[in-house]
């Protein structure tokens, strides 16, 4: 885990270096552009592309709640999972907000330099900027146990009343179309991602050594990604035609979005195991790691819950399908 770790490092700091983490904000114009990147980071590796999207959520969420722009050298996680236990709480004091407890789900806790944090203010969820190499914030050792997305590194931290900087008032982070952008820059990643898991079904069909039972898997494959990449060009295209619209218009576009994307990973992920059988997940060091973390990484989706409250929002808007 070290060593992968520390290519990983090597690797987003040469991204850094080269400006591919200075990903444009969703609703500039540039979107498209956006999606893809993030799409074609997490071809190359999935974790890499995980990481590369929580520093370019983070980005956008600074320049959207006037928070400090990341600096060079820099790489920012954002870490908002809030289960009802442990709960990390900020406390407002003389000299500035700190923080107190424990957070889980912190991917990047050993790589990322800062990171964005939510907390409890009282009653108040308010989200923090933590520079990260400050000795009251601590990684929890062998708290990430995890086989797909291992070196994701996402254990927890404790933070013993380390220093934070508010950024937005209470409840910015979530009650923005923004969020919602962001949701779908994380579907882009299952989607790059999928791409490279359907690779090798699609070279033994290309070299002619696949049977009609493998062809007609990857068919399938095929017009599953294929209809994930028109829902997210489509939703790159209507978040910068209207990148400031209503919540609910931002969040059932997303939930719609990241749903379409997690049953292409699925149907990808299947199909391609049963074309091929256990020997690309044997024998293929990279492609059985690959599988592994998107097994992992598309679960940041709620499944039926999500469903439930996209169904919800549809529901309680006017009937108009069909909309072409």
């Amino acid at each position: 885990m070290r060593e992968r770790s520390a290519e990983l490092r090597d690797r987003l700091r040469e991204l850094s270096n080269a400006g591919r983490l200075l990903l444009p904000v969703p609703g500039q114009g540039a979107t498209p552009r956006r999606f893809r990147e993030l799409a074609q980071l997490s071809a190359e590796d999935t974790v890499l592309g995980r990481l590369a999207e929580a520093h370019a959520d983070a980005a956008a969420i600074l320049a959207e709640l006037s928070g400090p722009a990341p600096g060079s050298g820099q790489l920012w996680g954002v870490w908002a999972a809030e289960p009802p236990e442990p709960v990390l709480r900020a406390r407002d004091t003389s000299s500035g907000w700190v923080l107190d407890g424990r957070k889980l789900w912190c991917s990047g806790a050993n790589l990322c330099t800062h990171a964005l944090v939510t907390a409890r203010a009282g009653a108040e969820r308010r989200l923090f900027a933590v520079r990260l190499t400050q000795s009251a914030v601590r990684p929890v050792p062998s708290s990430w146990h995890a086989v797909g997305m291992r070196e994701s590194d996402s254990g927890a931290v404790d933070f013993e009343g380390a220093q934070a900087t508010a950024v937005g008032g209470p409840d910015a982070y979530l009650d923005r179309p923004g969020f919602w952008h962001g949701a779908i820059g994380v579907a882009a990643c299952w989607y790059g991602s999928a791409c490279q898991v359907a690779r090798p079904l699609y070279e033994r069909a290309a070299k002619g050594r696949a049977d009609e039972h493998a062809l007609a898997h990857l068919g399938a494959v095929a017009t599953a990604l294929h209809g994930a990449g028109l829902g997210l060009s489509a939703a790159a295209g209507e978040i910068d035609a209207d990148p400031a619209g209503d919540m609910v218009t931002a969040r059932i576009r997303a939930r719609t979005v990241r749903a379409l994307v997690e049953d292409a990973v699925t149907t990808t992920v299947d199909r391609v195991g049963r074309a091929l059988g256990a020997g690309p997940l044997c024998a293929d060091a990279e492609h059985a790691r690959r599988v592994a973390d998107l097994t992992v990484y598309v679960r940041q989706s709620h499944a039926e819950v999500d469903l439930a409250d996209l169904g919800r929002d549809i529901a309680e808007r006017e009937f108009t399908w069909p909309d072409l």
